[in-house]
């Protein structure tokens, strides 16, 4: 009889899109490459606040789990004061392997056709104004998992009017068609992150393509050109500064909207090692550069995630003067 082989040999926790920034399982010294200690800029306050604990114990009574628990992100405490949450769709167990994300790589489970409606349960449930989905590379399924993509937006949509809803997919092999049919679904904001730069891509990203997830983008942006684009770079992974800015402007040409920066934590030694700490005047200065080059809102700083303040990076693409979805 064949033992089972263990997924999870070193039972690395569920961390989207970055690891955590405080506590938790991140690096095991607590120094970049370098030999130089986490910075104080990179330490955060617990979690608090009475809309936090509410939907804190909303969740408990539910059975509930969402990524910004899993991942044990720094910023939960802020998104959900807002009432705003990331969920996660189509299992945890992700046919690819990033050299920086702490999902597990495995055959995924069978597709869970009641997600959409437990989602959308859940969202009503904690009468959230803005929810992001996010999920796994799924490339054991013809569609990508399109499909419950576009039934977790309608879900959404229809249990709480007026909501905002974010979806960070994969690439979807670059499916055109698939990306069409969760754009159709009607989501606000479609993301989908680049992560680093060309020279690092493929070694950081190798399941991936730098030049298609630009082409993702730019497939959204020709198929809806009213929903808002978004995507996400991590610094601190071996980059430099020049590499950054030349990366925006790619984003820029895509025709990407908002995009989001923050410090990357390696989430065990099994992972890639810091590079460097990012100091926040070089995340400010990248801020500047990137809405110079004509991205709407630029969120940059050592703590912020893909999802960090979603629904107030949507509202500041929009002042800025991106079209509003119809």
């Amino acid at each position: 009889m064949t033992t089972p082989r263990d997924h999870n040999p070193a039972r690395r926790r569920l961390h989207l899109p970055l690891a955590p920034a405080g506590g938790g399982p991140a690096s095991d010294t607590g120094v970049n490459a370098r030999g130089e200690r986490k910075p104080p800029w990179l330490k955060v306050r617990l979690a608090s606040g009475p809309t936090f604990q509410e939907l804190r114990g909303l969740m408990r009574g539910l059975s509930l789990h969402t990524v910004c628990e899993e991942a044990m992100c720094p910023n939960i405490g802020e998104c959900w004061e807002e009432r705003e949450a990331t969920f996660l769709i189509l299992g945890s167990r992700c046919t690819r392997r990033c050299g920086f994300c702490d999902v597990m790589t495995a055959r995924p489970d069978p597709v869970d056709e009641d997600e959409p409606a437990r989602i959308a349960e859940a969202v009503a449930a904690m009468g959230l104004r803005f929810v992001v989905l996010t999920g796994v590379a799924r490339d054991d399924l013809p569609d990508g998992g399109a499909r419950i993509w576009a039934a977790t937006v309608r879900a959404c949509k229809e249990a709480v009017s007026g909501i905002g809803v974010e979806v960070l997919p994969s690439d979807f092999r670059g499916g055109g068609s698939d990306i069409a049919t969760v754009l159709e679904a009607g989501p606000d904001v479609f993301a989908h992150n680049l992560e680093t730069v060309p020279r690092l891509h493929e070694r950081i990203r190798p399941a991936f393509g730098y030049e298609r997830s630009l082409e993702v983008l730019r497939s959204a942006k020709r198929h809806r050109p009213d929903v808002v684009t978004k995507s996400n770079l991590i610094l601190g992974m071996g980059e430099t500064p020049e590499e950054v800015v030349e990366t925006m402007a790619d984003l820029a040409d895509a025709g990407v909207d908002i995009l989001t920066m923050g410090q990357y934590l390696q989430p065990t030694r099994f992972h890639l090692p810091v590079d460097r700490w990012v100091h926040p005047d070089e995340f400010a200065a990248h801020a500047a550069a990137g809405e110079a080059r004509g991205i709407a809102h630029v969120e940059a700083g050592p703590l912020v995630r893909s999802s960090y303040h979603a629904g107030r990076q949507f509202r500041r693409a929009l002042e800025a003067g991106v079209p509003a979805p119809s």
